[in-house]
């Protein structure tokens, strides 16, 4: 009489641990895409290679393949659940250092109440180089259409300002003409340099530790943002420049609307 109740004791064990154990394995797998690497709708890179390809092709898919691999060793800071996921929000603060949003409202400010004409000359064309890292970083990222590893929903900035495409990554872009700036035009302590240095390193470490881009993403960004401040000192803007050009521009304008005048009054 015992035989068939242990049966069902048996039976009904087995369909519990059946069941724990795919509530657990559903578990693992909803952390596991909460902290992906690749976003959703990222598209997977294909690395296979083949004799046959060029010499050229086999080693541009080696040297990705490596840096797919360097950039996911990275990402240690990619979620609250990743390694080193403890220190997340000093990184993130670290990223925010580096948006254009704080550098343009500081820029724009100091500029409105510079005490000097040369200190609103600075401004003015830290200014215009922000403006112009912004349009640069644009058209390279919509010509190489470069798919981002991984985007934090969790985020506020991510969602607010979400990237579709990730080459090259514009803090590296920006943390390098940022430096390069102000070393030339403002810092003239080795304490300072030492300081504008660390902080454009560790602006751009944070991207990969963030998983935001790809090794590759920021090292290219170190070295674009670093030849824009060139063009920026070709293009220097000075103020009495400046003065000209808006006078030019307003006689031009008082001059068209004047011959407008004139002309209506002859017709009549």
């Amino acid at each position: 009489m015992s035989l068939p109740a242990s049966r069902r004791n048996s039976c009904r064990g087995v369909a519990c641990g059946n069941r724990a154990s795919s509530s657990s394995s559903s578990e693992c797998r909803r952390r596991a895409s909460s902290c992906a690497y690749f976003s959703p709708g990222a598209q997977s890179e294909d690395f296979s290679v083949s004799l046959s390809l060029p010499m050229f092709t086999i080693t541009l898919r080696f040297l990705l393949a490596i840096d797919l691999w360097l950039s996911k060793r990275l990402g240690v800071c990619a979620c609250e659940e990743s390694s080193w996921g403890s220190i997340r929000p000093l990184v993130r603060l670290v990223e925010f250092s580096g948006h254009v949003i704080p550098w343009l409202v500081g820029a724009t400010y100091t500029l409105l109440q510079g005490h000097s004409v040369a200190e609103q000359e600075i401004m003015l064309n830290l200014a215009l180089a922000l403006l112009l890292d912004l349009l640069l970083v644009r058209v390279v990222k919509t010509l190489v259409r470069r798919r981002v590893p991984a985007q934090n929903r969790s985020d506020i900035l991510s969602t607010l300002f979400v990237e579709r495409y990730s080459f090259p990554s514009g803090h590296a872009t920006r943390a390098a003409m940022c430096a390069r700036f102000l070393l030339a035009q403002l810092v003239d302590t080795a304490s300072m340099r030492v300081l504008v240095l660390g902080w454009a390193a560790l602006v751009s470490l944070s991207r990969l530790l963030l998983a935001r881009h790809y090794v590759t993403d920021v090292g290219f960004g170190l070295a674009m943002g670093y030849c824009q401040y060139s063009l920026v000192e070709r293009l220097w803007v000075t103020l009495d420049c400046l003065q000209d050009l808006l006078l030019l521009r307003l006689g031009e304008t008082l001059n068209r609307a004047y011959g407008g005048l004139w002309m209506a009054d002859w017709k009549h």
